[in-house]
């Protein structure tokens, strides 16, 4: 029996071959957290100390960048690693550096047109910052319908609120380190510490309450809905943001009742106190100390609640 071969330009069957499966998204290995944390630290102090030895003032950018995203990063990192390895890279970066950036300039653009010195104007602050959060995080995931639930909100809602500490974090620190005498690396380093420590109980946290709830409520097509669940939780959270940069006026104010001092009004309406005595300093510090960590413990119960509601977070490792 012999085959003939098809004429010339005739129609041949084409065999598809073996699917090759789509290229995976590149995963963070476990543990990438701890290593950024003290890899970054030793870095940080690293460039510290070189640029107070050499006083190259060049080195300021690479020691205002480390110090203000260390902590942000590595939070971002530790959720991704937990909670949100299903959710992939590609969104967690943008959430971060978009997200952040749609943040910073937002509440920029909004509270130099809107705010104005007054008692209520920390309100205004947390209403505004906590807003455009949640906007840019809205932003970040309009063409990504499907991400839609409690803990994916939680994990993206601290990703943007990160970020936007990050980027935040950068411009005190540079503000800090710019005086009327030229360079100032103690007042520098002093608040990128500060910030750093206290870099997990702000934006990220607020934020992630406020994603939680907004994922929560959003529809299978993407679309969000503003529900009363939504509206009370962004109202909270603008209060925690608003009693948190309170906390030295309100540490000022209980100071000046408790010690019963004749406080000249001009002064006292400025957020500080002329000349204290050294009971007055114990004072303030411990109210005002007292007073975040007040505000800390709020948030994190509030969010250990939103989480305990979610089966899909208990499953996470």
């Amino acid at each position: 029996m012999t085959h003939s071969s098809p004429p010339p330009g005739a129609p041949r069957a084409r065999i598809p071959g073996p699917q090759q499966p789509p290229p995976a998204q590149p995963q963070i290995r476990a543990g990438l957290w701890r290593r950024c944390l003290w890899g970054g630290l030793a870095l940080w102090v690293l460039t510290a100390l070189v640029t107070y030895a050499t006083k190259n003032t060049t080195l300021l950018p690479t020691l205002i960048l480390l110090g203000s995203f260390l902590a942000p990063v590595t939070f971002v990192l530790w959720a991704y690693e937990r909670h949100g390895r299903d959710l992939g890279t590609g969104v967690i970066l943008g959430c971060f550096l978009t997200g952040g950036v749609l943040g910073v300039l937002g509440a920029s653009l909004m509270e130099y047109y809107l705010l104005h010195p007054s008692l209520w104007m920390f309100l205004g602050v947390g209403l505004i910052e906590e807003a455009v959060k949640l906007g840019a995080l809205m932003f970040v995931l309009r063409r990504r319908p499907w991400i839609r639930g409690l803990r994916y909100g939680i994990v993206l809602g601290a990703t943007v609120g990160f970020g936007f500490a990050a980027l935040e974090s950068a411009g005190y620190a540079f503000n800090a380190a710019v005086s009327t005498e030229g360079i100032d690396l103690r007042a520098l380093l002093e608040t990128e510490i500060l910030r750093g420590v206290l870099a997990p109980f702000g934006h990220g946290l607020w934020t992630a309450i406020a994603g939680g709830v907004l994922l929560a409520y959003r529809r299978p097509d993407g679309r969000y809905r503003l529900t009363a669940p939504l509206l009370w939780t962004y109202l909270g959270v603008s209060a925690l943001h608003a009693l948190w940069d309170s906390t030295h006026g309100i540490a000022v104010w209980l100071v000046t009742h408790l010690t019963e001092t004749n406080l000249q009004r001009e002064l006292f309406a400025q957020g500080y106190i002329p000349r204290p005595t050294p009971e007055q300093q114990h004072l303030f510090t411990v109210f005002s100390v007292g007073a975040m960590v007040v505000v800390a413990l709020l948030g994190l119960i509030w969010a250990r609640a939103l989480a305990r509601r979610d089966p899909s977070w208990r499953n996470t490792p």
